[in-house]
């Protein structure tokens, strides 16, 4: 047995059915996103041929990311959240078909196609927030790592599988079949979202499926976060490694200077990243059955920068893989218990607006790290910008470690079997409400 809990923890799969729904409609929407990328890359580079226009899809995605990502933490603490996952779900739904339906008929306009990927972008952020409560609603406390753990290996499996996916698709049916492709996986997912039990969050009114504002405090996410050290040490953990430490960026220069440019090789290092991080993912059992879930992120984090360091000194290409693939399981190691600490150590009331804090800074932490690590190698050089980077990042962490108590002895709490409803555990009901805090 001991053996077998090395390896990934299944348990969430096999004790809860809504998050077995969950999880399988998550995996395809996840799959689908990675093929419309791919898809929507393409069509603007067809019809710009610019670096410029390919560079405005991050801008068409990251802004509604950010305001749309906010207003969506304010929702979820508002109303049911399974309401509110079902029409973002159906807004990225229609967006699909309009995507498609623009692509057959041979859109020429950059505009509408730009206005329609930020469209699904804001669906998915306005639901975002809302989605990241799920497993902690869903599962007892000790099992909320190994969930995230399994919704985490689906997206590095799309990541690794999805892009390849939309290659074969483009070129065996164009760009329509791809973007329809996601349209199926939406609805999938909305399947699964409409399976799920009603989840209101604390303090809701049942009858009207509204919050009392005499019940509900309000307050923003991010005074909620600076107010607990568990949670701003965890984030500040997170964007220290991002916004310090942020490779992908450099990737095209480093091949450049270092193997000639090969686009096989720059397909590498990306193929590294996902590879280490599916790894971590099929091993995690060992990871989320850890109650030092604090510790083990500090430690996740460090090792992300000096495996970047290491990426930024290697030499040969074998070394190169090996520094990266590192990194990425450190990635996943650090993202999943992240994400177990926020959700557990944050009040269900509160929940909506904390997992949207989380959300912009997993946004903004690496588009900031990516434009830094550019303007750091554009003055100096690639390999000085990554070593500086990853050694900055690791040095940051150990400030938070440091100055950071609470969040290296958190301890995750303890099991409750309270159910809430069908197939569900509330973890926010395993400790005070003001366990953590100081």
């Amino acid at each position: 047995m001991k053996g077998r809990a090395r390896f990934l923890d299944t348990r969430p799969l096999r004790s809860s059915r809504p998050f077995r729904h969950l999880w399988i409609g998550t995996s395809a929407s996840q799959l689908g996103s990675q093929t419309t990328t791919v898809a929507v890359l393409s069509q603007v580079w067809d019809l710009t041929g610019s670096a410029v226009g390919t560079g405005a899809i991050g801008l068409a995605t990251g802004l509604p990311m950010v305001l749309f990502g906010l207003l969506g933490g304010t929702l979820a603490d508002s109303v049911d959240r399974r309401a509110l996952v079902r029409a973002t779900t159906a807004g990225q739904l229609l967006v699909a078909a309009g995507l498609s339906a623009q692509a057959l008929a041979g859109n020429r306009n950059v505009l509408l196609l730009l206005a329609l990927v930020a469209a699904g972008a804001a669906c998915g952020a306005l639901g975002a927030p809302a989605r990241r409560t799920f497993p902690v609603r869903l599962l007892p406390a000790d099992q909320v790592a190994a969930g995230l753990a399994l919704t985490n290996i689906s997206f590095q499996v799309a990541m690794l599988a999805g892009p390849a996916l939309a290659g074969l698709i483009i070129a065996r049916w164009t760009l329509p079949a791809a973007y329809a492709a996601q349209a199926v996986a939406m609805v999938v997912s909305m399947l699964a979202v409409i399976r799920l039990p009603a989840m209101r969050p604390d303090g809701t009114d049942t009858t009207t499926g509204t919050t009392d504002a005499r019940r509900r405090p309000e307050r923003g996410g991010w005074r909620i976060v600076l107010h607990r050290p568990t949670l701003w040490g965890s984030m500040a953990t997170d964007l220290s490694a991002t916004l310090l430490a942020m490779p992908i960026a450099l990737f095209p220069l480093v091949n450049e200077i270092r193997f000639g440019g090969n686009p096989q090789i720059l397909g590498l290092f990306l193929s590294a990243v996902a590879v280490g991080g599916i790894t971590a993912g099929l091993l995690s059992g060992a990871v989320t059955r850890q109650r030092r879930g604090g510790l083990v992120q500090l430690c996740a984090a460090g090792v992300w920068g000096l495996a970047l360091t290491g990426f930024g000194l290697a030499g040969p290409l074998w070394a190169a893989l090996g520094c990266l693939a590192v990194a990425g399981a450190a990635d996943t190691v650090s993202v999943i218990t992240r994400s177990a600490l926020v959700q557990l150590e944050t009040p269900d009331a509160y929940r909506g607006r904390v997992s949207s804090v989380e959300h912009v800074i997993g946004v903004a932490g690496p588009e900031l790290g990516n434009f830094r690590g550019g303007l750091m190698a554009s003055a100096t050089s690639a390999p000085f910008a990554l070593v500086a980077g990853g050694l900055s990042a690791t040095l940051a962490v150990a400030a938070v470690a440091a100055t950071n108590a609470s969040l290296r002895a958190y301890r995750t709490p303890p099991l409750s079997n309270q159910p809430v409803g069908p197939g569900t555990v509330d973890a926010s009901h395993t400790r005070p409400e003001h366990a953590g805090t100081q």
